[in-house]
């Protein structure tokens, strides 16, 4: 809560860095209680939302009317916290004084209430597609295994063809074997292996005679 409160912080005095510049200038540049105070009954005479007043009766406790306006100038320091936040002077944590600051400078989505909705919803969009992400690694990393395991496994069932000599020769010159054998032990293997079936040759021969 106390995170999302502060980024909500942090985006109203984004906006107000913006509007500061725009069509409310002569109130927003160098900001007081009196400029505030006059801006939010001009914003307020143009149609607010029930959300907008809301917050201006939880902030003011009285009802917006347009024929109260003489009251309602009676409440400056109200907007005194507005005044120092925009200034960077304060950082306030009256909830409702931050949420007119989001109605003067026109910053959405608000009230909190909605900010925070919002930052929960995405929050749980991303969650879930870091889950799906993670969940599609593991499904590609378990059929890359069992393909793996059935390979292996074919190649277990492969039957040497029998009175074949160079069948061992062969198999010691694998792929996997290969990979694991220095090259001075391929060669030393190697030479082994045809002195092997020369010496083998050479024996059916002379039997033969």
């Amino acid at each position: 809560m106390n995170n999302t409160l502060e980024a909500y912080k942090k985006a109203i005095k984004i906006k107000y860095e913006i509007e500061k510049e725009g069509e409310y200038f002569d109130f927003l540049y160098n900001p007081s209680r009196g400029k505030l105070r006059d801006l939010c009954w001009l914003i307020f005479e143009d149609k607010p939302t029930q959300d907008d007043l809301n917050v201006f009766r939880n902030l003011l406790c009285l009802d917006f009317d347009h024929t109260q306006k003489n009251k309602f100038k009676d409440q400056k320091d109200k907007f005194r916290p507005i005044e120092t936040f925009f200034k960077g002077e304060t950082d306030p944590s009256n909830i409702d004084a931050i949420n007119l600051a989001a109605v003067i400078v026109d910053f959405q989505p608000r009230p909190f209430k909605k900010f925070n909705e919002k930052c929960r919803i995405e929050e749980a969009k991303q969650t879930k597609s870091v889950v799906k992400n993670v969940t599609g690694e593991i499904d590609n990393n378990g059929i890359e295994e069992k393909v793996l395991v059935k390979n292996e496994h074919e190649e277990s069932k492969e039957v040497p063809q029998k009175g074949n000599l160079l069948w061992n020769f062969r198999n010691l010159f694998s792929k996997k074997l290969a990979q694991k054998i220095y090259p001075r032990k391929i060669i030393t293997i190697a030479v082994g292996a045809v002195a092997l079936v020369s010496s083998a040759c050479i024996y059916l021969v002379q039997k033969k005679d």
